[in-house]
């Protein structure tokens, strides 16, 4: 008798303890929803969001939601099932559907692109693993001076590529890594010459019907795409319509639309082998170098395991970042191109693994004698391809980079200004003679500094 009110008491207990636990968990997530919930519309208020957001551990969904207008002369809402366009994160689907042809034995990556594109200018020295990682030493076309004013012409591949084959490598393959969306663009065209079949249909049929991924594919302007939303872009005096790019022109390396819940599924997908083995999901995420593996970022991030990429075409920006050791996922889908969606991310995985982080604030402007700023006004070389100009009109500091508009610069104090909707600040630097022959840049967490050429 006494060991069966032991046994029913300590049966309790368990039950007792896992109610808890299950409680305990129940209560994490509901916590993790509700910060993220505030982080995003703290940003959405300041004008620096707008777009649909989801984060879900352990294959559950913790937040799914839309913030801000999918269409803001219609008034339509962003929500979950709202449809973006994915830039760069376009690029992993991409490597898996290049990998899908290793496995199925019709290329090898090992291989140079001459063995599929024969009159490929130095194409016996780059192979196709060096398109995928980057480091193939082919210019990157959206570099290319004249980007900004053809990006709007329709561009079958053959004439893209055209656009970039016979320019000098800027390095021998391999040697190091430089981002280039002209090896993503090569890719589409192999998957097209290789398979048979268009880029487009090629995803298709192999990694969006498997997956019932239904509202993803490649983006046509002309189409008429339930739930799709409106690009924008900043303007001198706000929010404007984003700049038109013909979507025949990126292919492999931007030309994809989805929703977060889709991209959702495809991380799930990512765990199984039904798309492909492990051995080459394996092969998929191994880094080269600059931690770059097949069209996928693996580094680290608050000690976490993180493999993840981020996108941005014209109106949109985009990021799916992976915890694969967590069993989490976060997808942040944007179409505010200035959205600073990396540090989005960031700042959500923050929240989820209980790491500090800040809730976006409106940045408060100092009252300074405007005269000051007359020191400022120049032109800023930060690279060879990017040049700031300073300038003043009235009671206003002006910046602007290369094909941008102008936007203002609000005083922190005499030397540092911040844009308010850009998270971006800009330091003057004195030298010796108290001379301003330089700035700062702060974006993104990195310090870009600029030489003042003229």
């Amino acid at each position: 008798m006494t060991r069966l009110k032991i046994g029913i008491i300590s049966t309790c207990g368990i039950f007792t303890l896992i109610t808890l636990l299950l409680f305990s968990v129940s209560c994490l997530a509901q916590d993790i929803a509700t910060k993220v919930d505030e982080y995003i519309n703290a940003q959405t208020k300041l004008g620096a969001f707008s777009g649909s957001v989801l984060i879900a551990q352990g294959g559950k969904v913790l937040l799914s939601k839309g913030y801000g207008m999918a269409n803001l002369e219609l008034g339509v809402p962003n929500t979950p099932q709202t449809k973006f366009r994915l830039g760069s994160v376009t690029k992993q689907f991409t490597a898996m559907a290049i990998m899908q042809l290793q496995e199925r034995g019709l290329l090898d990556v090992n291989n140079p692109i001459t063995k599929y594109i024969p009159d490929y200018p130095n194409g016996e020295k780059i192979t196709i693993r060096h398109l995928l990682t980057h480091t193939s030493g082919i210019p990157n076309l959206t570099d290319f001076p004249d980007f900004l004013e053809t990006m709007m012409l329709p561009s079958p591949v053959e004439k893209t590529i055209e656009r970039f084959k016979n320019k000098p490598l800027e390095f021998e393959p391999g040697e190091k890594f430089s981002y280039s969306n002209s090896g993503y663009i090569l890719l589409g065209y192999l998957i097209e010459k290789i398979s048979g079949k268009s880029y487009e249909d090629f995803l298709s049929e192999n990694i969006f019907q498997p997956l019932n991924m239904v509202n993803s594919g490649y983006d046509h302007s002309s189409t008429i795409l339930k739930n799709r939303a409106s690009g924008y872009s900043l303007g001198t005096d706000g929010i404007i319509n984003a700049g038109y790019i013909d979507m025949s022109l990126p292919l492999g390396g931007g030309s994809l639309y989805s929703t977060v819940e889709e991209l959702y599924l495809w991380d799930r997908a990512l765990y199984t082998e039904e798309l492909v083995s492990k051995t080459i999901m394996d092969k998929i995420f191994t880094p080269f170098l600059e931690e770059y593996a097949y069209g996928w970022n693996v580094s680290e991030l608050y000690k976490h395991k993180r493999i993840s990429h981020s996108g941005g075409i014209n109106g949109f920006s985009s990021n799916i970042s992976r915890y694969p050791d967590d069993d989490l996922c976060i997808v942040v889908l944007s179409n505010y191109e200035h959205s600073v969606i990396g540090k989005i991310a960031k700042d959500l995985a923050a929240i989820a693994f209980g790491e500090e982080y800040e809730l976006p604030q409106e940045r408060q402007v100092a009252e300074i004698d405007y005269r000051i700023c007359d020191a400022y006004i120049g032109q800023y070389q930060l690279d060879t391809n990017f040049v700031i100009g300073i300038t003043r009109e009235g009671d206003h500091l002006l910046g602007q980079g290369p094909g941008q508009p102008k936007f203002e610069l609000f005083p922190e104090s005499e030397t540092k200004f911040f844009l308010k909707i850009i998270d971006a600040q800009i330091t003057f630097i004195k030298n010796d003679k108290g001379e301003i022959r330089e700035l700062i840049l702060h974006q993104n967490g990195k310090d870009h500094p600029a030489k003042k050429i003229e």
